[in-house]
């Protein structure tokens, strides 16, 4: 329990030059923590709403002013000056003076940005790593290295190419430990780059650090996925496998799902179909978004058919939202969910959903977003919550190393860890 001092905000940049918001939250005892809000492209219908200033004349209308006068004047005459308060009794404010469903008064990247700030200036006052405060947050007693989820190719909304799906990931699963982890995807993703350019591709990388060859298909991706991880001399199935993220809701229309090179729609058994042939012929071991955010249908026949086989992550068609999530469970759609904090808004929020899966035996993933920033707030959430996964980009780029980086500290400076599980966090 501690009081607030003082709240600014700032109008900085994120990885793609767009404006976001920094919040720096000072405490009475004089602990100062700070935190930069992500921001998505591949966005649920449902997400709390990131406020924009719509002002053509700065930052083509994406400024960020009107949730920095929220910051300084509705939160901080709110927050400051009371005697005590906790992280909820924090969040709970901010919700009490946002007053709706979606945070479309203050913003949802006014009230994240106090919120994450908030609990780094509490761990700063502790004198804990900021993973240990988030760990007692959530009453978590087994803290661990999580398996990361990296993002090497991209189609679909990520890419101009003839690629449907929007992530091909490598998950280093048979790795020793964290660093050995990194090690692996930094090899993998250099020789991708050597294989690429030996066959005349583009090797420029896209908002998450991963290539957006021009390739023909879904399989050809994979195939070069699998080239690069023997060229890295690791073994397909073993030390390496493979995820996807579809973002199916991308290429879904009233007629079905529209694939770049199908003569025709496909309904939702028959992408299920291509899906199913695709884990056949590759291990891939974990599909995000695999069909549309509003096909609950076919979603519960996805997990029907291949649930007993392989990870299923929902992001899309649950936004880090309790509400969907209980949905889902209660209509047995996905085992896993993607956790993104700006999707709901506040740190108490995102670990009450992430209590919510693992009670309901879902497997959780922590997230970046496309836009993103050299905060490494995620890389704690991951190690304090035990979540088991992150996914937080390729193998360059320093708004996505920044967070493998400060996963290889943790991992050497903190006592206490489960080490590295490899595969059996993901299945």
């Amino acid at each position: 329990m501690t009081a607030i001092a003082a709240l600014r905000g700032f109008e900085v940049l994120d990885s793609r030059g767009s404006p976001t918001l920094e919040v720096e939250v000072e405490l009475a005892d004089g602990a100062i923590g700070s935190a930069i809000v992500p921001s998505g492209a591949s966005v649920g219908s449902a997400e709390a709403v990131e406020l924009r200033d719509g002002d053509a004349d700065r930052f083509l209308g994406k400024g960020v002013r009107k949730a920095i006068r929220h910051v300084h004047n509705e939160i901080q005459q709110s927050v400051v000056g009371e005697n005590s308060l906790n992280q909820r009794d924090v969040d709970t404010l901010l919700l009490e003076i946002d007053g709706t469903k979606d945070k479309s008064k203050l913003g949802s990247n006014a009230t994240l940005g106090v919120s994450l700030a908030f609990a780094r200036a509490h761990a700063n006052s502790k004198r804990v790593p900021l993973y240990s405060h988030i760990s007692d947050l959530c009453e978590n007693a087994d803290m661990r290295m999580p398996v990361p989820m990296m993002n090497v190719l991209n189609g679909g909304a990520h890419a101009n190419n003839r690629i449907d799906l929007q992530e091909f990931m490598i998950v280093p699963a048979g790795m020793s430990d964290m660093a050995s982890a990194v090690r692996c995807g930094a090899e993998v993703f250099q020789c991708l780059k050597r294989r690429l350019e030996e066959e005349g591709h583009s090797t420029a990388v896209g908002d998450e650090g991963g290539f957006a060859p021009n390739l023909e298909s879904d399989r050809e991706a994979l195939h070069f996925l699998a080239l690069a991880i023997e060229d890295a001399r690791y073994q397909l199935g073993s030390d390496v496998v493979l995820a996807l993220d579809c973002a199916a809701t991308e290429f879904h229309t009233e007629d079905g799902y529209i694939l770049r090179g199908s003569d025709q729609p496909l309904n939702g058994d028959a992408f299920i179909n291509y899906l199913d042939d695709l884990a056949a012929m590759y291990p891939i071991v974990s599909i995000e978004d695999g069909l549309a955010e509003d096909d609950w249908d076919s979603w519960r026949s996805l997990t029907d058919r291949l649930g007993s086989k392989m990870q299923l992550v929902g992001d899309d068609i649950f936004v880090t939202n309790p509400r969907f999530l209980q949905k889902g469970i209660d209509c047995g759609i996905a085992n896993s969910i993607l956790i993104k904090v700006n999707q709901i808004g506040t740190l108490t929020e995102t670990l009450d959903v992430i209590a919510l899966a693992k009670s309901a035996g879902y497997r959780t993933v922590i997230s970046h977003r496309s836009g993103d920033t050299e905060d490494t707030f995620i890389a704690d959430l991951a190690v304090g919550t035990g979540a088991g996964q992150i996914k937080t980009g390729s193998l360059c780029r320093s708004e996505r190393t920044s967070k493998y980086n400060r996963l290889v500290r943790i991992e050497a400076e903190a006592a206490g860890l489960s080490g590295y599980r490899g595969l059996r966090e993901i299945f």
